[in-house]
């Protein structure tokens, strides 16, 4: 196998996680309510001893399922908006097909995946605030900034490498005058 079919292999296989990621990412959106109750369902039986070694996750989630669970009966329209949350995570994850198919060409994918993780963290930091969030737990939506990004930057290194690989080379004679 040469050497440009194989790193062709390695961009693809990195691409399939990214994508796997972004679409469970988004199918956890759907379903909140239910989430929050089997989180906090555990968090007072077999997951106990992570609830009391960190009590400021279970007030947290508490106050986050009975938020919900008010949107939920009397504002359904509210939960609305993180149906579209879900949705573009599930676009954004269709649009990384385009590197999948022709990596080289599609890079600006790959890029504005990257911008995007890296717009995370100030979002989270402005936003969070604002809206009432604890640090921690903007933390936690931060590192999916810098989670995210790994990948990323994994793909756009060899997608360069692909790139000088299947260049043409230009002789003096191919050079446009």
């Amino acid at each position: 196998m040469s050497e440009s079919r194989a790193l062709l292999r390695r961009i693809r296989a990195w691409l399939v996680f990214f994508i796997v990621c972004l679409v469970l990412s988004g199918v956890t959106a759907f379903p909140l309510v239910t989430e929050l109750h089997l989180i906090e369902d555990a968090l007072n039986g077999w997951a106990s001893p992570l609830a009391d070694a960190f009590p400021g996750l279970q007030e947290w989630t508490e106050r986050v399922r009975t938020g919900l669970d008010t949107a939920d009966e009397r504002f359904p329209f509210l939960l609305y908006g993180t149906d579209w949350l879900a949705f573009a995570h599930l676009v954004i994850a269709v649009a990384f097909y385009g590197p999948y198919r022709d990596p080289v060409r599609n890079i600006w994918v790959i890029e504005f995946g990257m911008i995007a993780c890296a717009g995370i963290i100030p979002l989270a930091l402005i936003c969070g605030p604002i809206r009432g969030i604890p640090f921690w737990w903007s933390v936690i939506d931060m590192s999916f900034g810098v989670f995210g990004i790994i990948p990323l930057l994994v793909v756009h290194r060899m997608i360069k490498r692909l790139e000088a690989l299947t260049a043409p080379v230009l002789s003096a004679r191919t050079l446009p005058v």
